[in-house]
């Protein structure tokens, strides 16, 4: 395992950290590489439910791509490992996935923070793609995906200014979904982890496909997207468990089958 990034798992929560605290967590080639891989093998391990995404240190989740490293050459593995940008921007990864930002997100950062589903930071956080002041676009997702997310208004001001805003506007718009104190930002991302990975494992992965899939087109494509996705979850033992866990007043256990 590569020490660019760190690996721990607690209960069927997986946790990666971007160890480049003196590169600002810059994504280089090595990082990239590392975290496809990762991803790689926490896709199909039915021992982990949720991911976070962190960032080593106190000043910055991810500063974007590594401009340094990309200078020596390194753009084919910063940019071509499998899940594209930092592994991830561009991958279909099922399960669902918590961006902890210990610091700022910007540039490829916050394209990185994008590829979750859910966003828990800490106060003061900045959160922008300021690719413009530097001659280039946000090619790892940034373009299309903030307009999704938040009122299109706001999205092309943070794109065409290439000004960053902080959490709490974040938070007030949409765009991220707890601000906390530092010394509280794991605790809360893992409570809202842990939340999750109480529920049936199958259903959730289900649930989140429908909503990224569905939640773009009009309702007659919606539906037959929603309608597949129903039967693999209707008739697994999850469900049949926690139907008879409910009517035992217990707390169901799943086994994601």
């Amino acid at each position: 395992m590569s020490d660019v990034l760190l690996r721990e798992r607690q209960d069927s929560i997986e946790i990666l950290t971007i160890n480049r605290p003196e590169a600002r967590n810059a994504v280089n080639g090595a990082v990239s590489k590392a975290f496809a891989a990762a991803f790689d093998d926490l896709e199909n391990d039915d021992g982990c439910n949720v991911v976070i995404v962190t960032g080593a240190g106190d000043k910055a989740f991810c500063a974007g791509m590594d401009l340094k490293a990309f200078a020596a050459g390194e753009a084919g593995d910063i940019m071509g490992a499998r899940g594209g940008f930092g592994g991830i921007a561009q991958r279909d990864f099922p399960k669902p996935m918590i961006a902890a930002l210990n610091g700022s997100a910007l540039a490829g950062g916050c394209e990185i923070m994008l590829s979750c589903d859910l966003v828990v930071a800490v106060e003061g956080a900045m959160i922008g793609i300021p690719e413009v002041k530097r001659g280039l676009l946000a090619g790892a997702g940034g373009l299309f995906r903030l307009p999704k997310r938040i009122p299109r208004a706001i999205a092309l001001e943070l794109a065409l200014t290439g000004d960053p805003i902080d959490a709490q506007r974040a938070l007030a718009i949409g765009l991220i979904n707890r601000v906390v104190p530092p010394a509280e930002l794991m605790t809360a991302a893992l409570a809202l982890a842990g939340t999750i990975a109480e529920n049936a494992p199958l259903a959730v992965r289900g649930s989140k496909k429908v909503m990224l899939e569905a939640g773009e087109v009009p309702d007659a494509e919606g539906w037959a997207i929603s309608n597949a996705a129903l039967p693999p979850v209707f008739s697994s033992s999850d469900a049949m468990e926690g139907a008879v866990a409910f009517a035992e007043k217990r707390k169901p256990v799943w086994t994601g089958k």
